[in-house]
This record gives structure tokens, sequence and C-alpha cells, in this order.
């Protein structure tokens, strides 16, 4: 006599649920919802604290205000989803797609987002304390005075990231590629920006003090007026640079190449210039390392 085995659903089975479902479900204490299939939820303003969403096809969803602390989204496809003024902290994004997403004025502190995809998405004035962005994607991203203090964003890319007045203190952007950023106005002190790409970045009034920028790529950046007191910059190409009126004071920049820099109007006292190439180097105005200051030449001379 055979018998048959009964139906099961596999864990990795794609599902399907109405948002009115889910939210019912997840009140009767269910937190798995792995592989859910539900485009364009409604779930805004709900706590999920600690559901388990990974996998799942939410494009298009609505999560705007939604507490979701703790929740899990690794791997998950949130591609034009909402998540304004969401609370995410601690939640598990990593690998998730959020290309195109709201996610400003969320609080995403201490979340994992490892290789994460927020191309084009929208993070103003986010909440990213400690939260780990190791090799995301940020390309073309909105992130206007986010807090990314102690963030760590090594080997992210971020191509043109568009983040004016964004808090980056002790931030790891080790070997992260930012050509084309604006980043005028932002803070990054302390940060970690070893063997970064900055090419034709505008870093304008930045306050960059004792961040350790050792052998970074700042060919053509604006680092007009910016703060580089006791910044690292050894073995960095600054060729072509915008540092007109930057603080230098006890900067290092031994063996770096400022080759056609415009450093008019900078102080650079007791800054140091061991082997830095200044072939072409603007200094007029300059306070040099010995405090003497190259004067524009008058009118008429």
């Amino acid at each position: 006599m055979s018998s048959s085995s009964p139906a099961f659903e596999p864990p990795d089975a794609i599902f399907h649920l109405d948002s009115a479902l889910l939210l019912e479900r997840y009140a009767r204490g269910e937190r798995d919802f792995r592989n859910l299939h539900l485009i364009g939820a409604n779930l805004a303003g709900q706590d999920l604290a600690g559901i388990n969403l990974r996998q799942a096809n939410l494009q298009d969803s609505d999560f705007s205000g939604a507490v979701l602390v703790g929740a899990n989204f690794r791997e998950a496809r949130l591609n034009r989803a909402n998540f304004q003024g969401a609370n995410l902290t601690l939640a598990n994004l990593i690998g998730a797609d959020l290309s195109d997403a709201n996610l400003s004025q969320a609080n995403l502190s201490e979340a994992g987002m490892r290789a994460v995809s927020l191309v084009r998405a929208h993070l103003g004035q986010a909440m990213l304390r400690e939260t780990n962005l190791n090799e995301a994607s940020l390309d073309h991203a909105l992130l206007p005075q986010a807090q990314l203090t102690d963030a760590n964003l090594s080997r992210a890319k971020m191509l043109a990231v568009v983040m004016p007045g964004a808090n980056l203190d002790r931030a790891n952007l080790t070997s992260a590629l930012l050509n084309g950023a604006d980043m005028a106005e932002t803070s990054l002190v302390g940060a970690w920006l070893s063997g970064a790409s900055l090419v034709g970045a505008n870093l304008q009034d930045c306050n960059l003090s004792r961040a350790q920028m050792m052998a970074t790529n700042l060919v053509n950046i604006n680092l007009s007026r910016a703060n580089l007191r006791g910044t690292n910059l050894s073995w960095s190409s600054l060729r072509g640079a915008n540092l007109q009126g930057a603080v230098l004071y006890r900067t290092k920049l031994s063996w770096s190449n400022l080759s056609g820099a415009n450093l008019t109007n900078a102080v650079m006292l007791n800054a140091r210039l061991s082997y830095t190439n200044l072939s072409h180097t603007d200094i007029q105005g300059t306070v040099l390392p010995d405090g003497f200051t190259l004067e524009q030449p008058r009118t008429g001379e």
C-alpha cells in the first residue's frame, strides 16, 4: 500500500500574500516571510520589527514611517520602495537592491548594508551612524545632510554622489570611488580616505582636519577654502587641484604631486613638503611653511 507524502512548501519557494494578510499573520506572531512576492505593498506606519523578508520582492512598496528595527531584508528587491522616515536600526540589508528607493530621514544606524545597491537612491537627512556600507554602490545617490559618522564605506562605489552638508566624521572611505562627487561643506574630521579616488570631486569648504588621505587620487579636485589642518596627504596626486584659500597647517604632503595646483592665498604653515612636486603651482599670496608669503605683483610692475 502506497502512501503519499504530505504536501509541504519548500523553504525557498516564492509565495504571495497581500498586505492585509501579511499584517494579520505578523500579528499572530509569525515572523518568517522570506521569498515573499508582494510588489507595491502598503505597509506605511506599521510596526514590523524583527520581520524576516529575506530575498523578498517588494518593489514599489511603501514602508514610510514603519518600525523595522532588526528586520531582515537581505538580498531583497526593494527598487523604488519608500522608506521615508522609517526606523531601520540594526536591519540586515546586505546585498539588497534599493536602487531609486526613498530613504530620506530614515534611521539606518548600525544597519548591515554591505554590497547593497543604492544607485540613485534618496537619503537626504538619513541617519547612517556606524552603518556598514562596505562595497556598497551609491552612484548618483542623493545624501544631503546625511549623518554617516563612524560609517564603513570602504571600497564603496560612489561616482557622482551628491552629499553637500553631510557628516562623515571618522568614516572609513578607504579605497572608495568618489570621482565627480559633490561633497561641498561636508565634515570629514578624522575620516579615512587612503587609496580613495576623488577625481574632479567638489569638496569646497569641507572640514578634512586630521583625515588620513595617503595615496589618494585627487586630480582636478576642488578643495578651495577646505580645512586640511593636520591631514595626511602623503604620496597623493593633487595635479590641477584647486586649493585656493585652503588651510594646510601642519598638513603632510611629502612625495605628493601638486603640479599645476592653485594654492593662492592658502595657509601652509609648518606643512611637510619633502620631495613634493610643486612645478607650475600658483602660490601667489600663499603663506608658505616657513611663514614667508609670496605677495601678489603690483599693477604696472
